[in-house]
């Protein structure tokens, strides 16, 4: 169970193996698609409804994010990132945030440096194995795609 302060203020999180299950379907003519689950779009106008701010971080960039920002009307969205730590801090700068005032959701190697220095760094069970072994990571019961997110965002509401 994901157990989070009321300090928090900011939510962000890497996108693909999170919000989707980090399943990428390639059509016939070459397009790459995602599939969301309606629980963790859900939980994007949970966040909106409730005042928090909302960061998306992702190495990937896709259309998928594009209508997640639009929807939603999230302050910040970084795409084809490789630097996610330098973005982060960016964040953090511009909102000064303190370290117990945002959360970072991350699943992969490019997650691992923002999730070592974030307090309330969160991942999913099917993460690989360097990020899960992070001190002090929570790990949701959901996996990326599957209400991974939303369940998150429920603890956080609660």
């Amino acid at each position: 169970m994901i157990k989070l302060p009321n300090s928090i203020k900011m939510v962000i999180t890497d996108f693909d193996g999170i919000v989707t299950d980090n399943c990428v379907y390639i059509s016939s003519s070459g397009e790459m698609t995602r599939k969301l689950n309606f629980k963790d779009i859900m939980a994007f106008s949970i966040l909106r409804k409730n005042g928090y701010k909302i960061g998306i971080i992702s190495g990937e960039a896709n259309s998928a994010i594009d209508v997640i920002k639009e929807k939603f009307n999230i302050e910040e969205v970084h795409q084809g990132i490789r630097n996610k730590l330098e973005v982060l801090n960016q964040i953090i700068d511009k909102y000064k945030l303190k370290d117990d005032e945002y959360i970072y959701i991350g699943d992969d190697v490019n997650d691992f440096d923002s999730l070592a220095q974030t307090k309330f760094a969160i991942t999913v069970p099917n993460a690989v194995n360097k990020v899960k072994q992070i001190s002090g990571i929570q790990v949701t019961e959901k996996y990326g795609g599957d209400g991974a997110f939303r369940e998150v965002v429920d603890a956080l509401i609660e």
